[in-house]
């Protein structure tokens, strides 16, 4: 909030190479905040289905919780009035890649009441298929 009443001194001031920049500054804090929430509800989607393929189970609480990140990533990459995404179909699959290891470790601690480590439920589980479920729930595909 402080940064719009910068801005707003700037601009009466007539500074506006200094309002501009401050602006960029802005859509850079903005975008990353997006990017930020997109890779957290990432974790949260792929968490839930690594637990699903490994146990090859699903509950009502995973699914909820599944359908919650799905909506939340889309709901967080729609650019309102510009259209479009911010995230292309290539860096949301970045995203869902990064995402994938802190995924895994936390669904170590979870699924099989915790008796895999990471590097063994990775072997359960097929990485590719996991994150390719991901990206057509979330409503993109691979290029």
């Amino acid at each position: 909030m402080e940064e719009l009443f910068e801005l707003k001194k700037m601009l009466l001031a007539g500074n506006i190479d200094d309002a501009l920049l401050l602006v960029e500054e802005l859509t850079e804090m903005s975008k990353d905040d997006k990017l930020n929430k997109i890779f957290s509800f990432s974790i949260i989607l792929l968490l839930h289905l690594i637990k699903k393929r490994a146990e090859k189970r699903s509950t009502r609480s995973w699914e909820t919780s599944i359908a919650n990140s799905v909506r939340q990533i889309q709901r967080t990459n729609k650019r309102r009035k510009a259209k479009g995404n911010y995230l292309t179909s290539t860096e949301l699959i970045e995203t869902l890649e990064d995402a994938y290891a802190s995924a895994l470790r936390q669904a170590a601690l979870e699924a099989f009441e915790g008796k895999y480590e990471a590097e063994e439920l990775n072997e359960i589980v097929d990485k590719t298929a996991i994150i390719d479920e991901a990206i057509e729930l979330i409503g993109f595909y691979r290029t």
